[in-house]
């Protein structure tokens, strides 16, 4: 739980954006450390699980600064990047498609793109009801959606190992190398994270079928992957 208040409504738009313009230019590298690497193996398996043929055209929600609008390319699609944050989308300028955009407002016609990824940033929409109707909204029917989160082991050693390195070892690194207040938020921010059962509901309700959600690694991370609806 947090331990001090955290920010709602549109003070949280604010501060999320200028949180992650602050830690753009070190973000990739405190990922890598904060998941040993797991995370591009993570993404190139959500990425196959979107299960569209080459050429497909995917937006990219949350991009950041490209890994998982770089890992479309490389599997042959047709990335589109959007993110909130400018400082992410300058630091990743070498995306061949970039819009900075609220993602529950997407500047983007009904039915554009053929699906949809995102990495890691559930919590830190201040509209998740409302980022999901979008991506619905944006994606062909029948197109696909696939979600990378974080999670956290069930029980036993893993969880508690878990705990230690997400909630004390990850804020030291992140203090040491990039901005010390946006790795503190990063474990707090779960607070704001729906359970997975609730998720999938929402993304029932917004027009998505199929959905399914699994646990990554024994549960380091959760997967969420669906069809749009027709």
């Amino acid at each position: 739980m947090p331990t001090t208040p955290l920010p709602q409504g549109d003070e949280k738009t604010r501060q999320v954006r200028a949180m992650f313009d602050a830690i753009a230019k070190r973000y990739e590298l405190v990922n890598k450390l904060m998941t040993f690497g797991l995370d591009a193996r993570w993404r190139r398996r959500a990425v196959r699980d979107l299960r569209l043929p080459p050429a497909s055209v995917v937006l990219d929600v949350a991009a950041g600064t490209g890994d998982f609008t770089r890992e479309l390319t490389r599997q042959g699609h047709r990335a589109v990047a959007t993110d909130l944050s400018y400082g992410m989308l300058e630091v990743g300028r070498a995306m061949p498609a970039r819009v900075q955009a609220n993602a529950s407002s997407l500047p983007f016609g009904d039915a554009s793109f053929d699906g949809v990824t995102c990495g890691y940033a559930l919590r830190n929409f201040t509209d998740l009801a409302g980022t999901f109707d979008e991506m619905a909204r944006v994606v062909r029917p029948g197109g696909r959606l696939s979600l990378l989160e974080v999670a956290e082991p069930n029980a036993g050693l893993l969880r508690a190992g878990f705990r230690l390195w997400f909630r004390r070892v990850v804020p030291f690194i992140g203090s040491l190398l990039s901005d010390r207040a946006a790795y503190h938020y990063l474990p707090q921010s779960t607070a704001y994270l729906p359970s997975s059962t609730e998720i999938v509901a929402m993304l029932n309700s917004s027009g998505f079928s199929a959905v399914n959600h699994r646990r990554v690694m024994g549960g380091l991370s959760q997967q969420f992957i669906a069809t749009r609806a027709s």
